[in-house]
């Protein structure tokens, strides 16, 4: 089998299957925050990462400018993570046939294409899809690296680490994985002759990403009680809900886990590397959810490629076929839910273009809006502008923006009433359902509004609610 035909078939697969529906769900909240920050000035962004979101900070640079060349519409955000998750296959496709075989290879990126977590991180403006195609093209590096050594193959792979780190600080966790390959390839026969001597440039290697990583994880690290304090520590339990969590589905995620156990035993000693690439990662970040809150699902997407090239082993050709095929109608119904939105649960979608078009279609002259909560991880005034642009109401009580305080998160008017004084008409928007809108919204800016208005008209749409207060 040619290799053409391996990794190509993979890839437009994957472009077809995640470039269906890729505009059905609209932006959720993590690339609200995406859209907002990439649309900042570098001085803005570097503000931000020294606040909050350090990790990300250089996803925001490179969404920067890519957002200035191609624009900031759903399809513009996404895109990037499109051709990030196409690359994964036809590269997850490129290591299985090293590993395993040309069949093994071309299963094993069928596979990946079909999973609804690679739909699910390829229709998100967020950086797992690009941490996925670095980790599987370092790996790939390595081990040629490992069977031909030579300086121009180690320097790809010390820059293709280099930008695994960058996209994802957890993905070097992938580091663990390299290092028991290097030491074990006189064993794995990865190496050819005078090769057990060279696999020491690994070191080297590994040194640059490390050095240029280190200072911003030390920020990063210094951010988490701000930025998690909505995660909790690991429980053994959640090892049982990972699977489904990065493929998106249960049942394709229990596939997935049966396929590529049977795949490494069929593999035996070639199975080490991609073994070691699910395995290790895992185990990392589970150790340390289990001492600070830090287990979080969707940072270990990034070793499904090596799940599935596993799973690509398990059978032949004919029947590795017809275990694809079921996988991806076993994956259809989650296929179909992520398009309609990335929130989570599915069950509760937040409709911020609703709310935008009730606005558009009743907004006066002197109209102004108001958010309730204002310092939410929802983003609802990021959700709104987004929609509306420049055409939204005046933000009344808003002192200074996320941009110019170097957050996610604006300051409002410490005494709303005197800011609210003048104003005609108020557009509230809340999150969730509320029967009396003005009654949930809490402190000085409740008072404001129940004291100085009267509720004209409410609207309830999925996720949130929309008053119209008139004074």
């Amino acid at each position: 089998m040619r290799e053409t035909a391996v990794w190509l078939a993979p890839a437009v697969l994957t472009l077809v299957v995640t470039g269906y529906g890729l505009t059905g769900a609209q932006l959720w909240r993590d690339e609200l925050a995406t859209w907002n920050a990439a649309t900042r000035s570098v001085r803005d962004l570097v503000r931000l990462a020294g606040n909050i979101d350090a990790a990300t900070g250089p996803y925001y640079l490179f969404m920067h400018g890519w957002t200035a060349l191609a624009g900031d519409s759903i399809v513009a955000l996404r895109l990037p993570s499109v051709l990030a998750m196409a690359g994964t296959a036809a590269l997850t496709a490129l290591l299985g046939r090293r590993l395993a075989g040309a069949r093994a290879g071309l299963l094993a990126g069928l596979l990946f294409a079909l999973l609804p977590g690679t739909s699910r991180y390829a229709q998100e403006a967020r950086p797992y899809a690009l941490a996925s195609l670095f980790a599987v093209l370092a790996t790939l590096l390595l081990v040629d690296a490992l069977r031909r050594p030579g300086w121009g193959r180690w320097i790809g792979y010390a820059a293709a680490l280099a930008a695994l780190g960058l996209t994802h600080l957890i993905a070097l966790t992938l580091l663990a994985a390299h290092a028991v390959a290097v030491l074990a390839t006189h064993r794995a026969g990865l190496t050819a002759g005078g090769g057990d001597r060279r696999r020491w440039f690994w070191l080297p290697a590994v040194l640059p990403a490390v050095l240029l990583v280190a200072p911003l994880a030390l920020v990063a690290r210094s951010q988490r009680g701000r930025q998690l304090q909505w995660v909790e520590i690991v429980r053994p339990s959640d090892l049982t809900t990972l699977p489904g969590g990065v493929a998106q589905s249960s049942v394709v995620g229990g596939l997935l886990v049966g396929l590529a156990v049977l795949g490494a035993v069929r593999l035996g000693r070639r199975a080490l590397l991609p073994g070691a690439a699910v395995l290790l990662p895992v185990f990392l970040l589970f150790a340390a959810g289990s001492a600070v809150p830090i287990w979080v699902p969707r940072y270990l997407v990034f070793v499904v490629p090596f799940a599935c090239l596993l799973a690509g082993a398990a059978v032949p050709l004919p029947g590795g076929l017809a275990l694809v095929v079921l996988a991806g109608l076993l994956g259809g119904p989650d296929q179909a839910a992520l398009r309609h939105t990335h929130e989570w649960p599915r069950s509760a979608p937040i409709d911020y273009r609703a709310v935008a078009e009730v606005i558009a279609a009743n907004q006066r002259p002197g109209d102004a809006i108001v958010y309730s909560p204002r310092r939410s991880w929802l983003f609802l005034d990021f959700g709104i502008e987004y929609q509306l642009r420049d055409r939204r109401p005046r933000d009344a009580l808003l002192v200074e923006g996320a941009a110019r305080r170097g957050d996610l998160w604006a300051t409002e008017c410490g005494r709303p009433a005197d800011c609210l004084a003048g104003v005609p008409r108020v557009w509230l928007v809340l999150s969730g359902r509320h029967t009396d809108p003005v009654a949930a919204v809490s402190g000085a800016k409740g008072a404001a509004l129940r004291d100085g208005f009267t509720v004209t008209q409410v609207w309830q749409r999925p996720g949130l609610t929309l008053a119209l207060l008139t004074r």
